[in-house]
């Protein structure tokens, strides 16, 4: 923040900090007491990091893409924003930019649907960021 600047903009500024970081928090926390989820004839086993179709095959899938699908999964019909995406995805602290996570979805994308004729299971909302909108079930 530059100087001169107004108590009411540092304010503003401090409560959407702590707004995204309990966004966060919730559904880090969710994560732990979950075995695993279950959408669209697909299964994400939390614990053993594995998602499986419906066939029965294993899709590999990379750290930030587990934990992308991990975050969608833990707020289903919900719009996550880029911020709180990035947050959620990321090992580590480095320096990345937003547009980062518009790649890391596309290719989740391909991954879970290969048809394009199918609804799709993750919907971009303009301006605000992402929802899952399959149905999702909660395997404890």
């Amino acid at each position: 923040m530059t100087k001169p600047f107004s108590p009411r903009e540092l304010l503003a500024r401090i409560r959407a900090l702590l707004r995204r970081a309990r966004a966060q928090e919730t559904v880090a926390d969710g994560l732990q007491k979950i075995r695993a989820y279950r959408f669209a004839g697909w299964e994400l086993n939390v614990r053993l990091r594995r998602l499986t179709a419906a066939s029965g095959d294993i899709v590999v899938l990379t750290n930030t893409e587990f934990n992308l699908l991990a975050a969608f999964l833990a707020a289903p019909s919900r719009v996550l924003s880029r911020d709180q995406l990035l947050g959620l995805s990321r090992l580590h602290n480095d320096e990345v930019y937003d547009r980062s996570i518009d790649v890391q979805v596309g290719r989740l994308r391909k991954k879970i649907q290969p048809d394009d004729t199918q609804p799709p299971l993750i919907r971009t909302e303009r301006g605000a960021g992402y929802v899952f909108a399959a149905a999702v079930e909660v395997v404890r």
